[in-house]
């Protein structure tokens, strides 16, 4: 990879470095960004929906200060739109074009088989990189100076497509049968998340580190809630952290995320608040809860919940 491994120096070096760019790190999660960097594997992210997966990517990218290539997967997608695909409305202008100037590029051709040959002198321009129009994938393997490569919810994609996303990622090479192999300038650092909605295969998983990002524990949940909503007083962030920690233990359809508490935060620090009441965490339940039945469900606990978490705090 062509990276200031500066960067990457430590553990400490990359967790001080990622939370001045606002993302709290574990020291397990640190340590595999470390060990991926240099061993140049892709990092296969899993874990709950909100808790910081695609973020991590998103991160890396500002952190090492090179571009953000992002392959939002879904059922159904192919190659064409994940790899490349050619540029046919300018394959047609230029086939228009030459048209246009058959008489001039034809002028002085002694028959057919003369002919026949001047206009394959034109075969390869349809086909070449000027009418390439590469997709994630092969832009990611095109930059310089690297790139950070986030493939998002590959869990989406077809069992084909993984397939094929692993050829890609054990050589780093595509091979464009009218151009020939492509392959990376520089290496990019490569994240795959996935939200588990079904199994990936024992071959990509071999292929990458893996790395499971759980809800955060009381303290480390505190320390996000620090960084992204600076000015929030110590007794509000204790106090609400303690609350999102025992919602999470409530038989929910929806269990609150560490984006959700991130929005609660700013939410009570644009209302002004200083403490948690019951009225209070009434008005905004719907900044953390998502469905009506869950909101009713802590809304029907209001007050034990809010009693186990000013409690010894």
């Amino acid at each position: 990879m062509g990276y200031d491994e500066m960067n990457f120096g430590s553990i400490q070096t990359i967790q001080e470095g990622f939370e001045r760019c606002g993302y709290v790190c574990s020291q397990q999660l640190a340590t595999t960004l470390y060990l991926a960097f240099h061993l140049e594997k892709p990092v296969l992210v899993e874990g709950p929906a909100g808790v910081g997966k695609t973020e991590l990517g998103k991160t890396a990218s500002h952190y090492l200060s090179v571009p953000l290539i992002r392959l939002q997967c879904y059922e159904g997608l192919d190659e064409s739109k994940a790899l490349y695909e050619w540029k046919y409305g300018k394959q047609l202008l230029y086939t228009q074009l030459l048209k246009d100037k058959l008489n001039d590029i034809l002028k002085g051709a002694g028959g057919l088989s003369s002919s026949m040959t001047r206009l394959h002198e034109y075969d390869d321009i349809f086909f070449s990189p000027h009418f390439l129009e590469p997709r994630p994938l092969l832009k990611a393997l095109q930059q310089a100076d690297g790139a950070v490569l986030l493939v998002d919810e590959v869990d989406k994609s077809d069992p084909e497509f993984e397939a094929f996303l692993l050829e890609i990622l054990s050589d780093f090479q595509v091979s464009v049968p009218e151009i020939g192999t492509i392959t990376a300038q520089s290496k990019p650092f490569v994240f795959l998340t996935s939200n588990n909605t079904r199994e990936m295969s024992e071959a990509l998983k071999r292929r990458c580190l893996h790395l499971f990002i759980p809800f955060p524990d009381p303290r480390l949940e505190q320390q996000i809630i620090r960084v992204r909503v600076p000015g929030i007083s110590d007794q509000l962030k204790a106090q609400l952290v303690a609350f999102i920690q025992e919602v999470r233990q409530l038989d929910l359809k929806k269990v609150p995320s560490v984006s959700e508490t991130i929005d609660w935060a700013k939410t009570l620090m644009l209302l002004h608040s200083t403490c948690l009441d019951a009225d209070l965490i009434r008005e905004t339940l719907n900044t953390f809860l998502k469905f009506e039945e869950d909101i009713e469900t802590v809304q029907d606990q209001l007050y034990p919940l809010l009693q186990k978490t000013t409690k010894g705090l």
